[in-house]
């Protein structure tokens, strides 16, 4: 008898040995890079309460990473207080959110997560799921050497998007192709530079000068939302929002902080007559005083300048808004 358990024993032994050995010979095929992690962090449920949405639900690729909803849905359905800004175009950028809360890409990864009308997960408690989750506790080895922990999750997804970069026509036309841009286009970056003055605060590389401007949506009667003064309590940030990117803006409406703009034209159509919709606006910047006085052919073309600004991944949606 105490021979046949032996013999037991031994052959349990022999094969736990060669289910490990057959374990260690499955080559490895998650991620590689603390990018390719990001992405995968990103797309992943695992990040909130219910494991009801990712980060992509509300930053949607197909849309150049927004929403077209004004307001995102987080979990249980509640609504946030705030569009979705894209999630493209970051490489450079100072601030995060509308309110410039967040300095780093690495600040502003976790707050989503942690945000009560978001994801609704404190940091420690996504942290503690990947690190019972065995493709996760593989993936951060691997790549970082080190466990799941808060810093590396927000590295992690600051790393993917950091690689959400885009070019456009009008890059091609900035670099010397005459012809990548059409006629409409051209007149349309004239106004654009001068009549518009929309270069005033749209400037450099991504089209931003990463400042905070108030265009006089917020009067404290339709629109209550403060802006950036939440954050420094300094009085002349009243109503002030960060100036956003205009890269892909064709295809991430609804626009301004509150999505209350549904198209372009909307957003045009405002900024020439901004007191005609807010006649009470509060602490409105000085370059918008008094009306732009843009005809109608000039606000044609300079929609036709802005949808320049499309990367090629994302020029189809042109031509079905163009069907619409």
């Amino acid at each position: 008898m105490k021979l046949y358990s032996v013999a037991i024993f031994c052959i349990a032994i022999v094969i736990a040995f060669a289910n490990l050995q057959n374990q260690d010979d499955i080559p490895y095929s998650g991620p590689t890079s603390a990018e390719e992690l990001g992405k995968l962090l990103f797309h992943d449920s695992i990040l909130s309460e219910d494991y009801s949405i990712s980060c992509s639900s509300c930053h949607k690729p197909q849309f150049a990473f927004s929403d077209t909803l004004a307001l995102s849905p987080g979990v249980r359905g509640q609504k946030g207080t705030r569009n979705t800004p894209t999630a493209m175009n970051v490489l450079s950028r100072p601030f995060f959110f509308w309110d410039g809360r967040a300095a780093s890409l690495e600040e502003q990864a976790l707050i989503p997560i942690e945000n009560p009308l978001e994801m609704n997960l404190p940091a420690d408690s996504a942290v503690a799921r990947l690190a019972r989750n065995p493709f996760y506790i593989e993936a951060f080895n691997r790549i970082y050497g080190a466990a799941p922990s808060k810093a590396l999750l927000a590295d992690a997804l600051a790393a993917f998007e950091r690689t959400l970069e885009t070019g456009s026509d009008h890059d091609r036309f900035m670099n010397g192709d005459s012809s990548a841009i059409s006629s409409a286009a051209m007149r349309g970056l004239e106004i654009f530079n001068v009549k518009g003055k929309c270069f005033e605060c749209h400037f450099g590389p991504d089209l931003t000068g990463d400042e905070f401007r108030s265009i006089g949506l917020f009067d404290n009667i339709n629109d209550k939302d403060k802006g950036r003064y939440d954050i420094s309590k300094d009085s002349l940030d009243y109503g002030k929002f960060k100036v956003p990117s205009l890269r892909n803006v064709a295809v991430t409406g609804p626009y301004m902080h509150d999505g209350s703009f549904k198209t372009l034209r909307e957003v045009i159509e405002y900024y020439n007559e901004p007191q005609k919709l807010r006649p009470h606006g509060l602490n409105r910047d000085t370059l918008l005083a008094a009306p732009l006085g843009l005809s109608e052919m000039e606000m044609d073309d300079l929609e036709a300048f802005l949808k320049a600004l499309t990367a090629p991944q994302f020029k189809h949606f042109l031509e079905l808004k163009r069907k619409d």
